[in-house]
């Protein structure tokens, strides 16, 4: 009986252990579709400024696509029905009202992985100003925590492909659906097969000058990648081939890869002489130490299907690369 006694005392102190009864070890997995946003907030609230706001920023259209699609597909759910299954989405979004303005960044507190942002305010324009004001660290948050888990559903079926970390000395994850279509000794087309078209990737280097700073570096990355086009990436009729579309202004900002410095650059394609494009996304990752940039380039074929997650999907796949 005292054994029992002091195994229910050893417990209890366990699991008060840094004033959190929520110990993640307890916490059943988090489940959702990838981009699939839980936002938690009252029906008036919702139907008002403050979800407005919540559209038009967490919500708001990726850059890049020839359709408007939104970052995030948004579920609406009242405070009250908030609570069980609905609590184990992977990105959840909660605002309260009638608390001091705030936004709180909160890590696996229903269930595991899972990122929670906490919006407070007092009034409906505090909330605003709090979801304005952080909206780009908000989107961050929950597209890392996506990514992540898109990587790990990757990492289930990996494709084996011994020739890239040969021939450019890195590695890169992707699944099984995907082919090596294309390859010489310093450039590989990777290609997904899908009933609405493919998925793509490009990997090949370049001298550390291919890309210049400043405001050149638009115009150089899009010279590159229409010569790589004409060179590797045919169209459908003879003297037709890949370029970057010209009516479509490319958008260009810097982010990291590999602890790397890099320049991501998103617009759309299409083939000279035909009627095709589509999305795409090129990263130019400075690799210093070797003298030269690695470009990895995602792009999708999809007429008429929603190209959000496809591209996200080749996203995900670019920022596993890893250089020797």
């Amino acid at each position: 009986m005292r054994k029992a006694k002091w195994f229910v005392l050893g417990m209890a102190l366990v699991l008060s252990c840094n004033g959190n009864t929520n110990d993640s070890r307890l916490l059943s997995n988090s489940s959702g579709n990838i981009n699939d946003l839980s936002v938690v907030v009252d029906n008036l609230l919702w139907e008002g400024k403050v979800g407005q706001s919540i559209r038009e920023t967490i919500g708001a259209p990726v850059y890049g696509l020839p359709q408007e699609e939104p970052l995030f597909s948004m579920g609406h759910i009242p405070p009250q029905i908030f609570s069980d299954f609905a609590t184990k989405n992977r990105t959840v979004l909660k605002v309260e009202k009638g608390k001091a303005a705030d936004t709180k960044f909160l890590k696996d507190v229903y269930a595991k992985p899972q990122k929670v942002v906490l919006i407070t305010g007092m009034t409906d324009l505090e909330i605003i100003e709090q979801i304005q004001s952080k909206a780009e660290r908000i989107i961050s948050a929950f597209k890392n925590e996506e990514i992540k888990e898109k990587q790990r559903r990757i990492r289930i079926s990996l494709h084996k492909h011994n020739n890239i970390e040969k021939s450019l000395g890195l590695s890169i994850n992707f699944p099984t659906a995907y082919r090596i279509a294309k390859e010489d000794s310093s450039f590989f087309w990777i290609r997904r097969d899908t009933e609405t078209g493919s998925r793509n990737i490009l990997l090949y280097q370049m001298p550390l000058t291919a890309v210049s700073k400043g405001d050149s570096a638009i115009a150089d990355v899009i010279k590159m990648r229409d010569s790589i086009g004409e060179k590797y990436i045919p169209g459908p009729i003879e003297g037709s081939y890949m370029i970057t579309e010209k009516a479509y202004t490319p958008f260009m900002y810097t982010t990291i890869i590999d602890n790397k410095p890099t320049l991501e650059t998103k617009s759309t394609w299409e083939v000279k002489n035909a009627f095709m494009a589509g999305p795409f996304i090129n990263y130019a990752i400075e690799d210093k130490l070797n003298n030269r940039l690695i470009i990895a380039e995602g792009f999708a074929s999809a007429p008429s299907a929603e190209k959000r997650d496809q591209m996200f999907e080749l996203e995900a796949i670019i920022r596993s690369i890893k250089i020797k």
